[in-house]
């Protein structure tokens, strides 16, 4: 099994498929020693630690370093004592235990088995004597996965109150800092951009005080060797499964050694433990790779999809979809919906989607979010009447919600000015003209939950947009006291998980779909109740493919929504053709932002053969292998394939953004084949062999024009 025990030597040895991670006990402290290439277990590990036999706490590599004690780097935690103020804790090995399979978080995300075969548990029990805090430092190694899941869940067993000042979810100790620092950044409409640069003295680190996991950093980062490509080197990943505020950081001390932390960020967070309460810490992955980027990705995806994603969607094609709001806004009444719904049905397209502007008084943005009611002057059947309409027609009806948010101008705010974040005495800070909903509490959480219930069981509802458009303000709630306000952000995310657990549970027949304002909250957390996520509300083909190729670094393509629409674009201005906005758009959860009812014939041809096509290949899109192959950051063309599980089949996407003048030949290599089996290519009668695509590569021929793209199917010759 995956974990070995060396009780003489107090050493524990995690191994995976291709993976090996090894610490031990040393004068009562869990000592980091490996974290690599699988090794075998038989020929004795002990050797690996003799360096540190009398390191000062300073120098030792330690599993979940304290602060106070002598070791002056970031701790892993902190904590103060109520009754005298100090902050000082050491917290020693007392025992373990190893458990088959992985157990549950208690109301948190997680990845999970499906049966006790696939992992094993290690749960390292520390104790302070002292202040009676104990910590059970959980390990997860999966059989098939070059993975570790690591979390901490601390218990006061003391008798006078403790407050947690930190409370990270890993920390990892390496040898040196011969690494290259891998992180995804960026802005509203710009998410995603790869960021690569090397590591050196001092901290380099990415987080968010924002309340939301955000645009401008996603809770993931990776140590590259230098030499570390999408093909070759070792890769480091680890991915944070939160929403919330976030820190990962990368410390390099005075003996170029590297420190990395992971978990809740310690700013403005601390928690209340009183005699016998407990607190548990998200989640952090941990995926090795001696591959390469690419490898890492694959690792991800496959654990994300088929192990971090539930429900009954998990494994199904998604369904391709019409969205009207760049094609309406607020401006529609039903009969302009139900004629898009009659174009979409025609054109093969499965689900008609209903945006904002649907409730209440919603003819802008700035009124009623909170008052859940139809408004029937746009929809004088209500809901329910537009639903059956587009079932009619032989759709789905999917429905935009935003349940997490009020507006000052509604009835909701009205009756109950108490349920926002707010502070006392402080101005509410409006954010596109709404406030946000206090999650901490209980009836506000009932509130949402009641709602929506609501109007899930009486509208045929199969698919929900579930949208969050702003971060957080005036941090602070009527519910709690004083000494818990610096709980309430993360108590908010608790909340949240709370709501999404009961609703997605209640309906599993819902595909739910996360937004926030795009990919502002396109975290793991998230993925575990909603298994995909509107990626950016960019969308525009050539922008996109930059978002989308840095999002695939970490999230499984089955994540990934992506939809074309109109031109010029809403977002740039830019013009492109309705053939490259379809292969962008084709490359992940296909759909379409425009009114339907505007196109020419011929863009209703073409839209035909898109839906068409995009439903031969689905599968291979949403559940296949990803290799990214050129990258938009490092030129002018960008390329990705998909290929089947079998390697039977493949689907490749090559993107041109601006045409040259007198070009070089052009040779697109492919990846991930089978070397020995020959493919066909299209519908013609051509074929090669899966060396040569690999090697030699596939001539490109290409128009005269800007923002062109070619797709190409492979399909193994009987």
């Amino acid at each position: 099994m995956p974990i070995f025990v060396d009780e003489k030597a107090s050493l524990f040895h995690l191994q995976a498929k291709n993976m090996s991670y090894i610490f031990r006990i040393m004068n009562g402290y869990p000592v980091h020693g490996y974290w690599g290439k699988k090794l075998n277990h038989q020929r004795g590990l002990a050797h690996l630690f003799k360096p540190y036999a009398k390191d000062f706490l300073d120098r030792l590599p330690q599993e979940y370093p304290q602060y106070g004690s002598g070791d002056h780097r970031n701790p892993a935690y902190q904590i103060r004592l109520e009754e005298d103020g100090s902050r000082i804790s050491e917290l020693v090995y007392k025992n373990h235990r190893i458990v088959k399979g992985k157990p549950k978080l208690d109301g948190l995300p997680a990845v999970y088995t499906e049966t006790d075969k696939e992992a094993e548990t290690l749960e390292v029990v520390l104790t302070d004597p002292y202040s009676g805090l104990e910590a059970i430092l959980s390990y997860t190694v999966f059989k098939d996965f070059d993975c570790l899941a690591r979390s901490v869940r601390f218990t006061n067993k003391g008798k006078q109150t403790i407050r947690l000042l930190r409370a990270l979810s890993a920390s990892v100790d390496f040898p040196d800092n011969r690494f290259d620092v891998l992180y995804l950044s960026g802005a509203w409409s710009r998410e995603a951009h790869i960021r690569r640069r090397p590591i050196g003295p001092g901290i380099t680190a990415i987080e968010s005080r924002r309340g939301a996991s955000g645009h401008q950093l996603n809770p993931f980062m990776a140590l590259l060797s230098p030499n570390a490509d999408e093909d070759q080197g070792e890769v480091y990943g680890f991915s944070f499964v939160y929403s919330g505020n976030f820190l990962i950081a990368a410390e390099v001390d005075q003996f170029f050694t590297t420190r990395v932390s992971v978990g809740i960020n310690p700013f403005d967070f601390s928690w209340k433990l009183a005699p016998g309460e407990s607190f548990q810490t998200p989640e952090t992955v941990m995926v090795y790779s001696s591959r390469g980027i690419g490898e890492m990705s694959r690792t991800f995806h496959r654990l994300y999809r088929t192990r971090l994603a539930r429900g009954v969607y998990r494994d199904k094609e998604r369904p391709i979809l019409v969205n009207n709001w760049e094609a309406t806004y607020f401006n529609f009444n039903e009969e302009k919906l139900v004629k898009i719904a009659k174009a979409a049905a025609e054109l093969g397209i499965e689900l008609f989607v209903l945006d904002d502007g649907w409730f209440g008084k919603r003819d802008d943005d700035t009124t009623s979010l909170g008052d859940w009611q139809e408004d029937r002057r746009k929809l004088p059947r209500g809901l329910a009447g537009l639903a059956k309409r587009v079932n009619d027609l032989g759709l789905k009806f999917g429905l935009w919600v935003e349940p997490e948010m009020v507006s000052p101008e509604s009835e909701l705010y009205k009756k109950h000015p108490d349920w926002c974040l707010h502070v006392k005495g402080r101005r509410r800070t409006l954010a596109r003209n709404q406030l946000i909903l206090d999650l901490s509490r209980q009836d506000v959480r009932e509130y949402i939950i009641e709602t929506f219930s609501g109007i899930f069981s009486r509208v045929p509802v199969s698919f929900v947009k579930w949208d969050m458009n702003r971060n957080m303000t005036e941090i602070g709630s009527e519910k709690w006291p004083a000494d818990r306000q610096m709980e309430i952000a993360h108590r908010y995310i608790l909340g949240l998980y709370e709501i999404l657990e009961r609703l997605t549970s209640a309906f599993p027949h819902i595909l739910f779909e996360n937004c926030s304002s795009g990919g502002g909250r396109f975290d793991p957390g998230m993925l575990y109740y909603m298994p995909q996520t509107w990626t950016s509300d960019n969308t525009d083909a050539v922008e996109r493919l930059k978002i989308q190729y840095g999002t695939s670094l970490v999230y499984p393509i089955s994540a990934i929504g992506s939809h074309v629409s109109a031109v010029p674009n809403h977002q740039v201005g830019r013009v492109t053709p309705l053939a490259t906005r379809g292969h962008v758009a084709m490359s992940g959860n296909f759909g379409y932002e425009l009114d339907l009812t505007k196109l020419t014939e011929k863009e209703k041809k073409l839209v035909k053969e898109q839906v068409a096509r995009y439903k031969q290949i689905r599968r291979l899109v949403q559940q296949g292998d990803f290799y990214r192959l050129l990258s938009p950051f490092e030129g002018n063309e960008t390329a990705w394939m998909f290929v089947s599980e079998d390697k039977k089949e493949a689907v490749v996407f090559y993107f041109r953004v601006l045409s040259e003048p007198h070009p070089p030949r052009k040779r697109l290599l492919l990846k991930g084949l089978d070397p020995d089996r020959v493919y066909r290519l299209g519908e013609k009668a051509e074929y090669f062999a899966g060396d040569q695509l690999m090697g030699a590569g596939i001539p490109l021929r290409l128009p005269r024009e800007d923002f062109t793209s070619l797709l190409f199917k492979l399909s193994a010759a009987t």
